[in-house]
C-alpha cells in the first residue's frame, strides 16, 4: 500500500487532495553541468596529449642506435696492435715481444680455434702446419715471427728500438694476412 492510498483511505482525502499529493513528486533533474570547458575540449585536448607522447617515445625508440655486432677477432688484434705501438719506445724489447706475442696468439686462438695461447712456438707451429686454415705465405711469416720472439724471450738476444719494430710490423702483416717482408 502506497502513501496516496493511505492518505486517501484512512483520512478521507478526495480526489483533489490525491491529485495535489502527487504534484509534490518531480521528476529527476537532468544532471547540471559544472564544467567550464566543453566536453568536446576535453577529448580534443586528450587526443592531442596522447599523440604527443606517443611522438616522443616513437623519437627515443627510433634515435636509439641498434647495437653493434660484436668485432671480429681480425679487428680485435689489430686495434690492440695499433694500441701497442706508441709504446715501443716506454718498453724494453724483452717485454714488447710478449706483449704482441700475446696479441697475435689470442688472434690466432679465436679466428682459427688452434690452441696457441697454451702452447710452445714449436707444438704452435706444428698444430699450424697441419691445419688447412693457413696458407703457406702465413705459415712462413708465422714461423718468422715467433722465432724472433723466441730469440728474444729465451735465447737473451739483445734487441733493440728497431727489433721491435719489425715484430709488431710481422704481427701486423699476419693479421692482414700479408707477406714475409725481406730483411
Amino acid at each position: 500500500m502506497g502513501f496516496l492510498d493511505f492518505a486517501r483511505n484512512d483520512r478521507g482525502l478526495d480526489n483533489d487532495m490525491y491529485f495535489f499529493a502527487a504534484e509534490e513528486f518531480h521528476d529527476i533533474a537532468p544532471p547540471v553541468d559544472y564544467s567550464l570547458i566543453p566536453p568536446w575540449l576535453v577529448f580534443v585536448i586528450a587526443f592531442v596529449v596522447l599523440s604527443l607522447l606517443g611522438l616522443v617515445v616513437w623519437w627515443f625508440v627510433k634515435r636509439r642506435k641498434p647495437e653493434s655486432p660484436p668485432k671480429a677477432p681480425r679487428e680485435i688484434a689489430l686495434e690492440e696492435l695499433e694500441q701497442i705501438r706508441p709504446e715501443i719506445q716506454r718498453m724494453s724489447p724483452y717485454q714488447f715481444s710478449i706483449r704482441v706475442s700475446d696479441i697475435l696468439r689470442r688472434y690466432v686462438t679465436q679466428q682459427y680455434g688452434v690452441p696457441a695461447t697454451r702452447q710452445t712456438s714449436i707444438e704452435f707451429l706444428t698444430a699450424a702446419a697441419k691445419a688447412p686454415s693457413f696458407s703457406a705465405d702465413d705459415k712462413s711469416l708465422l714461423e718468422d715471427f715467433l722465432n724472433r720472439c723466441d730469440l728474444i724471450k729465451f735465447a737473451k738476444y739483445e734487441a733493440t728500438m728497431s727489433d721491435s719494430e719489425l715484430l709488431l710490423e710481422e704481427a701486423i702483416r699476419f693479421v692482414k694476412g700479408g707477406q714475409l717482408a725481406t730483411v
